[in-house]
């Protein structure tokens, strides 16, 4: 039992799939028993009217049948119920029901029942109106300071207010300046109407005013009803509050002075009777309803207010005295006297959750048993704490932040990529100059344990890979229940990704309100992106990766690449990039060694990961776990440096493409002002070849903007190439100096920190500051350079020279012995044992030759790129 939580009194749940608003709840003595006892009144917006009387026979009881008074339904949607005096020659009090064209009074009246079926309450229909202009919310009181009755104010959609004296229309005035209407409320102590307009103001108009103001039955005036003797309509008195309201209320307390209150969507203003605001109470959450009901102390009012946290807070002016916990988000909140009970809270959700509250705890009337007391045994409270000791210990010795996963998942998402490409292409819109663009089919199943309420699938790729849908909404879960979708990956971007792998993301809600996310990855087919071609005889990038197993015929490894009747494909093979680039891939057939080349040193990463995780798969499926691949060559910086520039300078290139861009903007503004004045001027002046200033600066600004977007194009295709020369340089480096996971997690987070550049943070600036900082930490060789500050803040460099040097001095320090390591202890024992100074890596003699089919070609066995000049 928490303090701080509404406590049950009577709940119910009306009706299903019905909607609720502001307007639908009333509490009054509406049949006129004389107890003192409200009845609860409700109206849907599927026109249902009801009128309950709760009397549990202890708080939290189940809904009793005689609780519900009157139950009918009306046929119209009811946008709001109000209870007074609207019937001439009684002051009983009657029902008024606003619907969107209609308003009707009722009165409730009940008999006695004689039997054990209890009493019978009806409702008869005194008098309606069927109005001209669609409603929107009404207000009544004692218009005029009338004794003993209550008139009816309307208001309309348009902004017309329809005013009716009970039985009869009196008259209709639109409000000037008026846009969308707003929430509307009556003073009778200055006998004027308070509304909140769509300047973002509160405005008041005296009721006078609006009588005697001219007749608003059109909203068109004509020039003869300018002229003709009448009144406008004049506010009086008007304070801008910055923002929209939900609600106005009006009340006068006998400890406190009349006061406006008025629930702005962050804000909570109190206004005096004139306007001025008496306090203001700014609110750090976003508020739903709100009441004034009483004031407890001389001078304050106290205050309910309802929020989208499901929290009702009690305010005291401006000071918050108490908060409860609700379990509905309330649209409307009342305070009524049931049972003998006063100050019974009462609220309605959107959906027709209705609860009837009240604040604090019940009184325990538990009593904690005597303990028996008893010798302390001080040898197993020692037992036990080691025993506990040791558990912690265990549990700490992981550096885990994350809890580990559980050992069933509440949901479970799969990814199926189907094994061959579609036979007929779903790719949309694709930028692919090829022939064909294929497209290989993902089936996802979402396999639920427990109840998942609002699941969203979210499906990514790395661009310039997309698919056909990547956002999927689902009806709630229920429990062993599944979902599953298909859909298609292909290519649309004119360059080949740099990464090959998909991610699906569900996120869903459990019925406790606790959000959460499921998650799983794919991985694409190579066959997306490229097909068999002829190997190529020369290049200008080549790699070899060294095994310590047997070749393997491509024949075994990539039967999807190899036709099985040539045999001349067992150790060449070519691959043609759908982009237009091709790479050729050998096997030794004497040495335990595999040949990359290509034209372009970014496409070799796809082809060389793809060696790389079918030859683990393929000594993985034979029970071999020593399987190993290196690399002994040379790391490719130059090769790799020249991509790097020209992302630089294409970056370079859009910062003056946005500088001009502003230039000819600001010009072409100033001279379309200069044209404005000379046509705004009553005496004609020449315009002095503006015009076709003018015109010549437009195309300039569309030239530009061109040239921005062509930019734009090329930045990303750059980026791309960047990121996959990026990956092959991390693998390069993890096999050349056998890095484990963990220190390939920290080269991965060195090298590819961003998975896009934006104008503010790039590339170069953040690659530079993360090498930056383990060159002074992990890979520092004094304490000298460990104690060297770093900047804060990232800025775009002038040039790549500081951000190439550092990739060169990082590379040096990892073939002197260097490890990575997050550890700043580790980083002082390391700059001890690294010895100074720089030293070539070495190369392999050996050489081999292999020749490719049809062909003259050889390659060495060294592990080296290099850029060869093709001899003629």
């Amino acid at each position: 039992m928490s303090l701080f939580k509404a406590r049950d009194w009577w709940s119910t749940i009306l009706g299903e799939k019905e909607e609720f608003d502001q307007g639908c709840l009333c509490v009054a003595d509406v049949d006129n028993s004389g107890s003192g006892q409200d009845k609860i009144i409700v109206g849907s917006y599927m026109g249902y009217l009801r009128i309950f009387n709760p009397h549990p026979v202890k708080p939290g009881d189940e809904v009793q049948p005689e609780d519900l008074l009157l139950e009918v339904q009306l046929r119209e949607p009811i946008l709001q119920v109000e209870v007074g005096k609207f019937v001439s020659g009684t002051e009983g009090l009657h029902l008024a029901v606003l619907h969107c064209r209609k308003l009707c009074v009722y009165s409730v009246s009940g008999t006695l029942g004689n039997v054990e079926h209890g009493n019978q309450y009806q409702i008869k229909l005194m008098y309606e109106h069927n109005l001209q202009r669609t409603a929107c919310n009404m207000t009544y009181g004692p218009f005029g300071g009338v004794k003993g009755r209550d008139l009816i104010c309307i208001q309309s959609m348009d902004g017309m207010l329809m005013l009716f004296e009970q039985e009869s229309y009196a008259f209709g005035r639109f409000l000037p300046g008026f846009l969308l209407p707003g929430p509307l409320t009556y003073s009778s102590r200055t006998d004027s109407f308070i509304t909140v307009s769509s300047c973002q103001q509160v405005e008041s108009y005296k009721y006078q005013v609006l009588a005697f103001a001219t007749d608003a039955d059109e909203r068109q005036e004509t020039e003869q009803q300018k002229l003709s003797s009448g009144k406008r309509v004049a506010v009086d008195w008007v304070l801008n509050i910055g923002e929209q309201a939900l609600d106005i209320c009006v009340v006068s307390f006998n400890q406190a002075v009349s006061s406006v209150f008025v629930l702005g969507e962050r804000n909570f203003f109190c206004l005096k009777d004139n306007g001025q605001i008496r306090f203001m109470k700014k609110l750090d959450y976003s508020p739903s309803c709100f009441i004034p009901y009483c004031s407890v102390k001389e001078g304050t009012i106290n205050t309910l207010v309802g929020n989208h946290s499901k929290m009702l807070n009690v305010y005291q002016d401006v000071t918050l005295k108490w908060a409860t916990q609700l379990p509905h988000i309330p649209v409307s909140v009342k305070v009524a006297n049931l049972q003998d009970l006063k100050g019974v809270i009462v609220t309605l959700s959107d959906n027709g959750h209705l609860q009837c509250s009240y604040l604090g705890t019940d009184p325990s009337l538990f009593q904690a048993p005597k303990v028996d007391s008893r010798e302390i045994n001080y040898e197993e409270f020692d037992a036990e704490m080691k025993k506990l000791q040791k558990i912690i210990k265990e549990a700490t010795k992981t550096q885990d932040i994350l809890p580990k996963s559980e050992k069933h998942r509440d949901l479970i998402v799969t990814a199926e990529v189907s094994p061959s490409l579609d036979a007929e292409s779903q790719a949309i819109d694709s930028e692919v100059k090829a022939e064909a663009v294929p497209s290989v089919t993902v089936k996802i199943t979402i396999q639920s344990r427990v109840t998942a309420q609002k699941p969203n699938l979210a499906v990514c790729v790395q661009a310039p890979l997309a698919v056909t849908c990547d956002q999927f909404v689902f009806d709630d879960l229920e429990p062993d229940s599944s979902e599953t979708v298909v859909l298609s990956v292909f290519l649309k971007g004119n360059c080949s990704p740099s990464e090959l792998e998909g991610n699906c993301m569900v996120s869903y809600n459990i019925p406790t309100g606790i959000p959460k996310v499921a998650q799983c990855n794919f991985r694409l087919p190579l066959r997306l992106i490229c097909f068999p071609a002829q190997p190529s005889k020369a290049a200008n990038h080549k790699l070899t990766i060294d095994t310590n197993k047997p070749p393997i015929s491509f024949l075994t490894i990539f039967p999807d690449f190899v036709d099985p009747s040539e045999d001349d494909q067992a150790n060449v093979l070519g691959f043609q990039f759908l982009t237009g680039s091709k790479t050729t891939l050998l096997a030794s057939k004497t040495s335990q060694r595999y040949r990359i080349q290509s034209d372009q040193l970014e496409d070799l990463w796809l082809i060389t990961k793809e060696l790389t995780l079918r030859l683990e798969e393929h000594f993985k499926k034979q029970n071999c776990k020593d399987f190993a691949c290196t690399f002994s060559g040379s790391i490719p910086l130059q090769e790799y440096f020249e991509l790097i520039d020209r992302h630089f300078e294409l970056r370079l290139n859009a910062e003056k493409f946005q500088e001009l861009l502003s230039e000819r903007a600001v010009q072409f503004r100033a001279i379309e002002r200069r044209l404005l004045t000379r046509f705004k001027d009553k005496t004609p002046a020449p315009l002095q070849h503006l015009d076709t200033l003018l015109e010549g600066t437009f195309r300039e600004v569309i030239a530009l903007a061109d040239a921005a977007e062509e930019n734009q194009a090329n930045m990303f295709q750059a980026f791309t190439k960047l990121k996959s020369a990026t990956h092959l340089m991390i693998m390069l480096i993890s096999l050349w100096q056998k890095l484990s996971t963990d220190q390939v997690a920290i080269l991965e987070a060195t090298f590819l920190p961003l998975a896009e550049d934006t104008p503010e943070l790039g590339w170069e600036e953040t690659v530079d500051a993360a090498i930056s900082y383990l060159l002074r930490t992990c890979l520092s060789k004094s304490s000298k350079e460990q104690a060297l500050t770093l900047s804060s803040q990232l800025c775009m460099p002038k040039d790549t020279s500081r951000l190439k040097k550092n990739i060169t001095l990082f590379c040096d320090r990892l073939a002197k012995g260097g490890r990575l390591s997050l550890s700043t202890d580790s980083a002082a024992q390391q700059a001890t044992v690294m010895p100074g100074g720089c030293a070539t890596i070495p190369e392999s003699d050996l050489e081999e030759r292999t020749v490719i089919p049809g062909s003259t070609a050889t390659f060495p066995s060294h592990g080296q790129i290099a850029k060869q000049k093709s001899k003629p």
